[in-house]
């Protein structure tokens, strides 16, 4: 007994003095307050000093002797840069008069930066990189410039450090005409005049720009290469005549009524249209001649890498998915081509059909083994003025609507990236699911359910947990309630689609089984405790049972902890997610156990502390369990089977509960149940279950054929009813 109260005084003063020593003023974030901390020389070799930030745009002159070399800026104040934790991530970064990134410092951030064992210092070394790259041609490729770093564990944090670096200093870039990019033009937007659907020739869709050719011959090329400057590539000349056909490459845009009519007939352009959603177009793309503008690279990787358009400072790439072959032209007077093909233009790519664009064409060569050096030629495209509409009067431009467009577009490459974690966590979600719904067949055999629990657990902890970091908190659930008081907005919960995911299948579980689907199976820490208190039980640790009064007494802490931190998170919402550190999440799972020392401390010993009392830390202190709990009282149905005999006299399923959340009476707590399924175990079990010891030895004595379940909550064919 005194061991036990010894436990319970460490643990409450680990947490006493963990929630004391957390805290910190906030202060404001802006470029103002950022760059007194960085010397000027560090964003630009030899500056001396800082000039005052200008009041049209947020930049601040980097001087050299007096001379303006280049501008600072903080990225957040041009682009979102909602970060994983749900947070800006604050880049200082300086441009210099030709467009290019002279220094970058990352300043700030409320990252969860120690993934996987990665020291902040490996962010930011990555983040100042990025020194040297050259907007312009960032602007002129959409973006596509550079190759993405990625560190293992942290995609998230890097592609957005990435998207706003890029996008922010092209803002930047424009607003101040750096590098000569002018600032794009606002104004009303042209739209298609879709009721044009006359069906026209090759040759009036060629001459009226409808249809755009571009043609390479060998010479050409030969030449092009040979100028680069590369004597592999020019020793290695395409072989055959000058004059040959290298490629003969022609684009229409087929999503045009009229222009799709003539090139496909009625019949391909509805299968068009039907092919396309809302928002999107497709280009016919058509060539003949020794190159082939698609290659055979798409059959391995499934993206055509020899092609992408270009619009303004957006680029699309093709894949399988957004590709289809076409099998002759609808028009009687078109040349013959070898390959004609469709490819789908997606919504999110920002696609204005009126506007001008280009197709560009990548054009490689071989110069050793595994070498290849690289030329591109551009076919330009403009829709003829016939196919407009004419431009409104007046129009009212939402620059927001750029930013909303971006953003999404950064987090479904998110999504993308992360297809096949995204895949075996639906595949999880859709075990449990199939679990709950047909639990009394899954807990039949009890040593099968076992093991199938265990391994569930571990796949909890390793892939979602460890792996994945997808561990939820009930910081999630404070940043949810400030964003619906502030302005909520979808970005930043979708920038972690496993979190996201997750916290969608927890509404859904909530009305059905309560906060037990996550708690006892989903939650990494919680899968972690289970599985090192078996380890425990393997080991003969002896397991201790608190009085009925204390526990029941123990249980409101968690929900006074989460009420606590709700209401200073009303207030602030930072200083909240600090006192949140009593959530042990971060430093068990996230960072692994490697962190400071008083936090590993509080850790291992509410591990320990697990090893005695089984789930202790969700028994008593969790607040994200408390938080799920609330909403759960709305659950519409109560899946779990009892008998009549339950509680009175029968206490097998109270004694054996891991959590103890059956009351001596019978009931089950829904607000403290982890819908382990242990009592659904016993309910038809043949050693522990008094009613079916009973039945089966009535049965025996009485040759009866069936075990008759005295109650009407039972199956009518009970899995454990036998003939003889």
């Amino acid at each position: 007994m005194r061991l036990k109260r010894a436990v319970l005084s460490h643990l409450t003063a680990s947490l006493f003095v963990l929630c004391t020593l957390l805290g910190g003023a906030a202060h404001a974030d802006s470029l103002a307050s950022f760059l007194p901390e960085i010397p000027p020389n560090e964003l630009v070799p030899g500056a001396d000093a800082y000039g005052p930030i200008r009041e049209d745009v947020p930049v601040a002159p980097v001087l050299k002797a007096g001379e303006t070399v280049a501008w600072a800026f903080l990225t957040s104040d041009f682009v979102g840069t909602t970060g994983y934790s749900g947070k800006p991530i604050h880049v200082v970064a300086a441009i210099d008069t030709d467009a290019v990134l002279t220094g970058v410092k990352l300043v700030k951030h409320s990252e969860p930066i120690v993934l996987i064992g990665i020291p902040n210092s490996k962010m930011v070394a990555l983040t100042e990189g990025y020194a040297g790259l050259d907007l312009k041609v960032e602007a002129e490729t959409g973006g596509e410039g550079h190759d993405l770093d990625i560190i293992s564990g942290a995609t998230v944090t890097i592609m957005v450090i990435d998207d706003s670096l890029v996008r922010g200093g092209i803002r930047v870039s424009r607003a101040l005409g750096l590098g000569g990019l002018a600032p794009l033009q606002v104004g009303p937007k042209r739209e298609l005049n879709m009721e044009i659907q006359d069906a026209q020739g090759w040759t009036t869709l060629a001459g009226d720009g409808s249809v755009r050719r571009m043609t390479l011959d060998l010479g050409q090329v030969n030449a092009a290469f040979a100028g680069m400057g590369d004597k592999r590539a020019a020793k290695r000349p395409e072989k055959g005549e000058p004059g040959d056909t290298f490629i003969d490459m022609n684009m229409a845009l087929v999503s045009v009524p009229s222009i799709g009519r003539s090139l496909l007939g009625d019949n391909e352009y509805q299968n068009l249209v039907d092919w396309l959603d809302e928002g999107e177009h497709a280009i016919l793309v058509v060539g003949r001649g020794k190159y082939s503008f698609k290659g055979s690279g798409y059959v391995r990787g499934g993206i055509f890498d020899r092609i992408q358009l270009i619009q303004g400072d957006n680029s699309v790439r093709f894949f399988d998915k957004q590709h289809r072959r076409v099998r002759a032209l609808a028009t009687t007077d078109s040349p013959s081509f070898v390959e004609l093909d469709l490819f789908k233009i997606p919504a999110d790519a920002d696609f204005d059909p009126a506007e001008p664009f280009r197709l560009q064409l990548l054009v490689q060569r071989s110069v050793g083994a595994l070498d290849r050096v690289f030329l591109t030629w551009d076919l330009g495209y403009r829709l003829p003025e016939r196919f407009l509409l004419p431009l409104p009067v007046a129009t009212v431009v939402d620059n927001a609507s750029d930013e909303a467009a971006a953003k999404a577009a950064l987090w479904q490459r998110i999504w993308k990236a992360k297809t096949v974690e995204i895949t075996i966590l639906c595949g999880m979600l859709l075990v449990l699911t199939a679990t709950f719904f047909f639990q009394f067949q899954a807990t039949w055999k009890a040593r099968r359910f076992y093991w199938f629990r265990i391994g569930y657990l571990t796949l909890t902890l390793v892939f979602i947990g460890w792996y994945a970091n997808a561990q939820l908190s009930v910081v999630n659930v404070m940043a949810l309630a400030n964003s619906m008081r502030s302005g909520f907005t979808w970005d930043a919960f979708l920038m972690d689609p496993l979190v996201f995911i997750q916290w969608f299948a927890i509404a859904a579980a909530l009305l059905f089984w309560g906060r037990g689907a996550y708690c006892g199976w989903l939650c990494p820490f919680g899968a972690l405790q289970e599985l090192t208190n078996q380890i425990a039980r393997y080991f003969k640790v002896p397991q201790w049972t608190l009085p009925w009064g204390l526990h029941e007494r123990l249980w409101p802490i968690k929900y006074m902890i989460f009420l606590g931190l709700f209401g200073v998170s009303l207030a602030s919402l930072e200083t909240a997610e600090q006192l949140a550190e009593v959530e042990p999440f971060k430093t068990a799972i996230i960072l692994k156990f490697v962190r400071d020392w008083p936090f590993v401390v509080f850790a291992v010993s509410l591990l320990v502390a697990g090893l005695f009392i089984e789930r202790f830390y969700c028994r008593y202190l969790c607040p994200l369990g408390g938080a799920l709990a609330i909403p759960a009282r709305m659950r519409m149905f109560d899946w779990l089977r009892r008998y009549k005999e339950c509680g009175s006299p029968c206490q097998t399923c109270a004694n054996e509960c891991p959590v103890q959340a059956i009351h001596p009476t019978g009931e089950i707590n829904p607000n403290e149940c982890v819908n382990c399924l242990h009592c659904q175990v016993l309910y038809q079990s043949e050693d522990k279950c008094p009613v079916i010891i009973r039945q089966l030895k009535r049965r025996a004595s009485t040759g009866s054929a069936e075990i008759k379940i005295p109650t009407k909550d039972a199956p009518k064919n009970h899995p454990n009813a036998k003939t003889t």
